[in-house]
């Protein structure tokens, strides 16, 4: 056997002092301790990194010696599974029963150590799920461009067994941001409220207004008093105060706040608060997925909120609206972080071929003028004259050329795109079509992100590398030529997807699951075993698919506002040809000669 060469080497652990307890010779307590040992040693060689651990231990106990540190363990551990669902977690999938049974019933040497390879499995299964998430996010939806940040077990082994403390490490195995614990505390709101009734009869109405009256405007005043949003009141008429209370509303929940009790707001207010209590469920679960070091400064972009932030310390120090991918297959914007290393000024557009081919070819074989922004150029590079083209003798598969639209105003990128480089060809751009903003929803674009103050998030962006970033800015963008800015200290860029979350205040709020991924989330969180009385009928509906048509109006005027701060930063001025198509990957120039990019079917 593996552990024979031990032999007299063998330490007598609180198993030997248990043994001697009751009456067993040291030799008994010595083949004890063997028999434990080579039973663990058994247990773990299913696991590779169990093993490793357990080998560098001695194959001493973690978990059913008699220690105190022992008993600490494993009443943290047991502790930790019963408590599972605090946390969203499929309680069910930890078989904390089946394992009480095993360590009731190891009654020899040997069992004792099957039984505490078991609990080490049920350890790594628990800490792994609590840190990382209970489910796989990349195998859920094609958008979701994520892996679990899982560590090996040798690592939650070490880490729990020098803690000293096994409660608390426990508690710092799940994320340790304000948005997790503000999770938590939603979800027991919702957990009592439930409990106690909910939030009343549903509004049997289609829609409702001020000076309205009748048990429609009643039931819509008790649920918005339970939700929080109105104050006691006795009325029975849509007065001032359910006017505000509904502004409230729409605001917490991504809609047009005007006061009026639409069909869109009524659906809102009609959604059950087990709905809203699957939704944090949902937003705990992707809280795990992005339990990593985010940095002190980086940029957020909710995709069912519409809206990109710039966050230092913990501090939204910039917010504007975004128009983010339409729901359709080809145009989702997907969920991934990377870093922004640089922004294009006066960028050009490298049209995609899906929609060179799809969109414009169509056109220009109807009328070869049509497009006329966009110039064509050959394989070689070299520009061609429209009237040298027969556009009707080529199909979307054949057609030989690059469309490229410079700088200029009307540039579907606008004036300016910042780039974080990465496979999926997203970025975050200005645009023409300012007047999609004004939308609530606004899942318009070909999947990149485009920003309503496109100036404003530049002067942020540069604000730690500029004495007067608007003034440099400003200077280049007077110049109409395309120049990169490349940023001094790269910015991470996280892409989220969150139908649940809180506002800097700390107040819930709730979007549309705009791409129905929550909706799948939740079915297989369900499907894991995530079960409480309280969610059991929660049902989310995947949205179905549209088709959006773009539309390019006048550019309307940049607002503009005024930041500062200190180093000299470096531009340089993009000389490539306008026909230059950039690979779809990742890029590994330098950023002081990487050009503006990118052509692919995101590329706007």
């Amino acid at each position: 056997m593996i552990l024979r060469s031990l032999g007299a080497s063998i330490r007598v652990s609180g198993l030997a002092i248990a043994f001697s307890a009751i009456g067993f010779s040291a030799a008994a307590a010595e083949a004890g301790i063997t028999a434990f040992k080579q039973a663990v040693a058994e247990a773990a060689s299913s696991d590779r990194d169990i093993a490793a651990f357990y080998r560098s231990n001695k194959f001493d106990a973690v978990w059913t010696g008699t220690t105190e540190e022992d008993r600490a363990r494993r009443s943290a551990l047991l502790s930790a599974m019963k408590t599972a669902s605090m946390h969203g977690l499929p309680a069910s999938r930890y078989e904390t029963d089946r394992l009480l049974r095993v360590l009731s019933n190891a009654n020899t040497p040997r069992d004792r150590g099957f039984a505490e390879v078991e609990m080490t499995k049920a350890f790594i299964q628990i800490a792994r799920d609590m840190q990382s998430g209970a489910l796989e996010p990349s195998s859920i939806d094609d958008g979701i461009k994520r892996n679990g940040v899982y560590k090996d077990a040798k690592t939650y082994l070490s880490g729990l067994t020098e803690s000293g403390h096994p409660r608390a490490y426990f508690r710092t195995l799940v994320p340790q941001t304000r948005e997790y614990a503000r999770l938590m505390k939603e979800k027991m709101r919702l957990e009592r409220l439930i409990e106690t009734g909910g939030w009343g009869p549903a509004v049997q109405a289609g829609a409702l207004e001020k000076g309205q009256s009748g048990q429609a405007v009643v039931a819509l005043r008790d649920r918005l008093m339970t939700m929080g949003y109105l104050g006691r009141t006795s009325t029975m008429v849509y007065d001032d105060n359910i006017e505000k209370a509904v502004m409230k509303f729409q605001a917490a929940h991504g809609l047009e706040p005007d006061g009026a009790a639409g069909s869109n707001t009524l659906s809102e207010i009609n959604t059950s608060p087990a709905t809203r209590l699957a939704s944090v469920l949902v937003a705990m679960e992707r809280e795990r997925w992005l339990n990593t070091e985010r940095g002190s400064r980086h940029i957020l972009v909710n995709l069912t909120d519409f809206s990109a932030r710039i966050i230092d310390n913990d501090i939204i120090t910039f917010e504007t609206r975004a128009v983010v991918g339409a729901n359709s297959h080809d145009r989702r914007s997907p969920e991934f972080s990377d870093v922004m290393e640089h922004l294009v000024i006066n960028p050009r557009w490298n049209v995609p071929r899906s929609i060179a081919v799809n969109e414009y070819l169509p056109q220009m074989q109807r009328n070869p003028g049509a497009a006329g922004h966009l110039r064509l150029y050959d394989a070689s590079g070299n520009q061609v004259s429209r009237s040298r083209v027969n556009f009707n003798a080529y199909s979307a598969s054949t057609f030989p050329f690059n469309l490229v639209q410079p700088p200029s105003d009307g540039n579907a990128l606008g004036l300016v795109k910042f780039m974080f480089p990465n496979k999926y060809n997203i970025y975050l751009h200005d645009t023409p079509s300012k007047h999609l903003f004004a939308h609530a929803r606004r899942a318009y674009s070909h999947g990149c992100i485009r920003l309503a103050q496109p100036f404003d998030f530049a002067y942020e962006v540069l604000s730690k590398q500029s004495d007067n970033p608007k003034e440099m800015f400003h200077r280049i963008l007077d110049t109409g030529q395309e120049t990169q800015v490349d940023l001094e200290k790269k910015i991470p860029v996280h892409i989220i997807y969150r139908t649940a979350f809180t506002n800097a205040k700390g107040e819930p709020q709730y979007r549309q699951d705009v791409y129905g991924r929550d909706a799948r989330i939740w079915a297989a969180m369900k499907n894991a075993g995530v079960s409480s009385p309280a969610v059991y009928a929660a049902d989310m509906q995947i949205p179905e698919p549209q088709y959006v048509a773009q539309t390019q109006p006048r550019r309307q005027q940049q607002p503009q506002a005024v930041r500062v701060s200190q180093p000299r930063t470096q531009v340089r001025v993009v000389n490539e040809p306008y026909y230059q198509v950039q690979s779809p990957q990742r890029q590994t120039q330098s950023t002081s000669t990487r050009s503006s990019q990118v052509n692919s079917r995101r590329d706007r």
